[in-house]
């Protein structure tokens, strides 16, 4: 008897999840989904999408590889990430904080002595904000080829640079002053960065398929990626993007993405205070807000309101993962190629599931 009992509840639970709202909502995500794939002619599109306690959607179309048509699949296809890790990041610096290693208000130097002092101090919370001044590539810098051995090497691009501005004053986006982070992560822990984020965000958080896009390895179920040339895909130039972990160097999977927002919708990681430190925008000396934290970009939308997260370009990628506390819902979806458009996809989505 308990045997049958527990068939029933195997064969009942599903079709007890899978109301007719959610099947018309999906039908609706899914129909919108494709007709963006192909307006826009994309190779290939991984989404993902966690609503109140569980994923309630979660599909690819087209390629990871376009010659040996190797289909999307989110749960193992891997994409640049971009900028994204710069929230990755932010993440193993909330774990320093939280465990009184490091103090955002400190300038730089505290955990990275070697930093060239400049006209003015810079502290760790402005430059994870944008608003120290260090800048943001120049010329062909975001192309780089060279491997990189340590984070420390990674900062020869702009350390000898001067600010652009008076720290406070302004807001400049600089992956570059995320270079920097990672080294402050580096002086704070006393580890080096990789490990640190394997052992203290990744594998806690159950995020196996997120890890360095190693450009001279060969990475099991890594996209191609591609670039948009002469009205067709090809693929995009070799880069090497070990000098910026932490600021854009990370890939994964979108399934990743939505473990890993997840995680900030409660406070099991990262407690209350630390997360609000992290994502609540910074201001300018005179009162103006940045819309940005310390790795956490704010996105308002007048129809689903509030979201915190971040945006990705990379060479060959083209990523958005958002949050939305309210409605305890995180969003994610990545594409194999540069300069993909967004056309309010997550916002059009939101809508779908939060009116089912």
């Amino acid at each position: 008897m308990k045997q049958i009992l527990l068939l029933f509840l195997y064969i009942a639970l599903p079709v007890q999840l899978l109301s007719q709202d959610h099947i018309l909502a999906t039908h609706k995500a899914d129909s919108i989904s494709q007709a963006f794939f192909t307006k826009y002619s994309l190779p290939g599109l991984s989404i993902s999408i966690y609503k109140d306690d569980g994923l309630i959607w979660s599909k690819g179309y087209g390629y990871a590889d376009i010659e040996n048509k190797i289909s999307v699949s989110p749960s193992e296809t891997l994409f640049r990430v971009g900028s994204v890790s710069k929230t990755y990041t932010a993440a193993g610096m909330g774990v320093l904080i939280q465990n009184n290693k490091l103090d955002p208000r400190k300038t730089v130097q505290t955990y990275v002595p070697g930093f060239p002092e400049k006209k003015y101090p810079i502290t760790v919370k402005e430059v994870a904000g944008h608003i120290a001044g260090i800048r943001h590539y120049r010329g062909n810098e975001f192309m780089n080829t060279k491997k990189y051995a340590t984070v420390t090497e990674g900062l020869q691009f702009f350390k000898d640079d001067s600010l652009l501005f008076e720290p406070g004053t302004d807001y400049k986006y600089s992956s570059y002053g995320w270079n920097l982070i990672s080294a402050v992560i580096e002086g704070a822990s006393g580890e080096a960065f990789l490990p640190f984020m394997k052992s203290e965000v990744f594998e806690p958080l159950g995020m196996d398929h997120t890890l360095p896009d190693w450009s001279d390895q060969e990475i099991e179920n890594r996209s191609k990626f591609y670039i948009w040339r002469n009205g067709t895909n090809v693929e995009a130039p070799y880069v090497d993007n070990s000098y910026k972990w932490a600021g854009g160097g990370f890939i994964g999977t979108t399934e990743d993405m939505i473990r890993f927002g997840e995680a900030h919708l409660d406070y099991d990681f990262l407690d209350e205070e630390t997360q609000k430190a992290l994502m609540t925008p910074q201001k300018l000396n005179n009162g103006k807000s940045t819309n940005y934290g310390m790795g956490w970009s704010v996105f308002n939308d007048s129809a689903t309101g509030y979201w915190i997260g971040h945006t990705g370009g990379s060479v060959g990628g083209t990523t958005m993962f958002i949050i939305n506390k309210e409605h305890r819902m995180v969003i994610a979806f990545t594409i194999n190629r540069s300069g993909a458009e967004f056309d309010n996809l997550h916002f059009k989505l939101a809508q779908v599931f939060l009116t089912e």
